[in-house]
């Protein structure tokens, strides 16, 4: 397969919910020296799709989604939300149009479930922060934090600390707290790390839920390559900060591919239920 280092992907989405072109980034901004963590990357993400971002440690995903979120600013290149640049949007417009979850989750205060939900509505407070319960809670912020429980399953822990909760239920809750700003896009960093496997699948079936009833566009870190075959429409894969390939599972999970992104050999078949890619490590080292 010619890798799409060599070429531009072909995908190209009709008023796309993210449009990425020659996307530059490095820590230390122009000081010389400094290696390129993202370098030139282009690529665009249909609206209402499931676009998973793999690829080897060090490779930039995480880096990669927080530019998408505003949180780190690009050195060159361009990147278009809902068709306007990013660049131009001011905090709270870009917290009303996407949320992201990610990875460290660090609670130093013991706010209940409820409280944490609540300030997913931040952006669309007229007169900034308040006080939880308060009358200064409008009905209708309420209501989407309500929904955004349930659609997560965390309704019943409304009350709970969420210093008490287990790692999968902290997740649901961030993810609530994101669905409560009532984003078009929704940007995961490792959304199933360090959970076990009854875990790793309420959150990728809420994922593929999410996307079918609020048709979210979602962009997904993660290290599994499994689960970026089984639950993304396409995968992006990056190498040393640049697009290696992008494109369907079938078109990106295969053993040659894997190889040029990773540089081991693997073995891949179809999954018995989905017949997507299944990936495999071999029994001893190639």
């Amino acid at each position: 397969m010619q890798s799409s280092l060599e070429h531009r992907p072909a995908h190209r989405a009709v008023n796309p919910a993210i449009a990425v072109e020659e996307v530059s980034f490095r820590y230390g901004g122009a000081l010389p020296g400094r290696p390129w963590t993202i370098e030139r990357v282009s690529f665009e993400v249909t609206r209402g799709e499931v676009l998973g971002i793999v690829g080897p440690n060090g490779s930039g995903k995480s880096s990669l989604l927080k530019l998408l979120a505003g949180l780190l600013r690009a050195g060159s290149g361009r990147i278009h939300l809902l068709g306007q640049a990013s660049s131009d949007l001011s905090p709270i417009a870009l917290a009303r149009m996407l949320a992201v979850v990610l990875q460290e989750q660090t609670q130093v205060f013991p706010f209940t479930v409820a409280e944490t939900v609540l300030m997913g509505r931040f952006p669309h407070r007229q007169a900034g922060w308040w006080n939880f319960g308060s009358e200064a809670d409008t009905a209708g912020d309420l209501a989407c934090a309500q929904r955004a429980m349930a659609e997560t399953d965390v309704l019943p822990l409304a009350d709970r600390p969420v210093s008490e909760l287990s790692g999968g239920e902290l997740q649901r809750v961030m993810i609530a707290r994101a669905l409560a700003q009532d984003p078009a896009i929704l940007l995961l960093d490792e959304p199933t790390a360090f959970l076990d496997i009854n875990h790793q699948l309420d959150i990728c079936s809420l994922i593929s839920r999410l996307r079918d009833e609020r048709r979210l566009t979602v962009v997904l870190v993660s290290h599994d390559l499994n689960i970026a075959s089984q639950y993304c429409d396409r995968v992006l894969m990056l190498k040393a900060g640049r697009l290696s390939h992008i494109g369907s599972p079938a078109e990106t999970i295969r053993p040659d591919v894997l190889q040029t992104v990773y540089g081991c050999e693997v073995v891949v078949d179809a999954h018995p239920q989905t017949g997507k890619p299944r990936v495999t490590m071999p029994m001893s080292p190639q």
